[in-house]
């Protein structure tokens, strides 16, 4: 297997985590985040950490106020610019500048409490580590709507019987930088701003699961997400663009997982008995089934277009040169 992340930094250099957040134009939000972070590395030392920030194309001063953070920080923090567009992109310029041994993926709305670090330690000190393991997501506002989140309180492991979106939120997700290694990169067609508008977290939880690799979502390991979505219209676009995604995730996966057709079956089986009063996909939301079926035959035609024009899935992870990170940084 060729390797697709940079070697690890000498032992004594390196940490053990590795929190990778991209942002674009949410300089205020990010600060929070950033913060969140700080405190909860500081409330646990034992397991030193690392963040890596990295920047989308923020045009509202985002990497000047990230440099001032960054001076001033006891946590060791590198920002780097990432000018192609897209969640998925960025995501994998922050996994090319990672150097810790456990990978943290922590949205740029979101905050930790502060014992999260003891609870992933708790986790990956077990010594199993080919998985993917994802924390709880809490509101953290009242006053959003409850979307987003994931409060069970058991902890689970994903089965084809799931859907696997939403099973582990991308917005606290972590994995070994082995499993990062083993997996590769995430497709940069799927995620916010890329062709697809989402499911880069899902496929790559499909992708783990086909190499053999559980999906475990575990009941700590807590962020809050402050979404800040409030009105229904939001909801529905993004409830729309998941799906969208998903219809994708579907045709791209159907000779491998060809279980993930039995999830739009049963989605097509629901819109159906909505007509005649049966449940909705969200009670409490007001969300049907029916955006669920036609994003997914929407998503699935966008993907087919794009296999269609080659635009092709991205290369596996180079190693990172020294000090090439901070060159596209400046």
């Amino acid at each position: 297997m060729n390797e697709r992340l940079p070697p690890p930094a000498p032992a004594r250099h390196r940490p053990e985590v590795s929190f990778v957040v991209c942002t674009r134009d949410r300089v205020d939000v990010l600060e929070a985040c950033i913060a969140s972070i700080q405190a909860a590395c500081l409330a646990y030392p034992a397991f030193p950490a690392e963040l890596v920030v990295v920047d989308n194309g923020s045009r509202d001063g985002t990497p000047e106020r990230l440099a001032s953070i960054a001076e001033k920080s006891q946590v060791p923090i590198t920002a780097l610019s990432e000018p192609r567009p897209g969640l998925a992109a960025a995501r994998n310029a922050g996994l090319a500048r990672a150097r810790g041994r456990v990978l943290v993926f922590v949205d740029d709305d979101c905050k930790l409490e502060r014992t999260y670090l003891r609870d992933l330690q708790r986790h990956y000190a077990s010594g199993e580590k080919w998985l993917i393991r994802g924390g709880r997501v809490e509101l953290g506002d009242a006053r959003d709507l409850p979307f987003t989140i994931k409060r069970c309180e058991q902890r689970q492991r994903l089965t084809p019987a799931v859907h696997p979106g939403g099973f582990v939120l991308g917005c606290n997700m972590t994995m070994h930088r082995d499993v990062a290694a083993r997996i590769g990169p995430f497709d940069e067609r799927f995620g916010a701003g890329g062709a697809l508008r989402s499911a880069e977290d899902t496929d790559y939880l499909v992708r783990a699961m086909l190499l053999g690799m559980p999906v475990e979502y575990v009941p700590d390991m807590t962020i809050f997400h402050h979404h800040g979505r409030r009105d229904r219209k939001a909801i529905d676009r993004l409830h729309r663009d998941y799906h969208f995604g998903n219809g994708a995730l579907c045709l791209k996966h159907i000779r491998r997982a060809p279980w993930l057709l039995r999830h739009f079956y049963w989605a097509a089986r629901a819109a159906l008995r909505e007509l005649v009063g049966g449940p909705r996909f969200d009670p409490e939301l007001r969300l049907s089934h029916w955006p669920v079926v036609a994003m997914n035959l929407a998503g699935a035609a966008k993907f087919a277009l794009l296999v269609i024009t080659r635009r092709p899935a991205p290369e596996p992870l180079r190693r990172a040169e020294p000090g090439e990170a901070e060159a596209r940084a400046r």
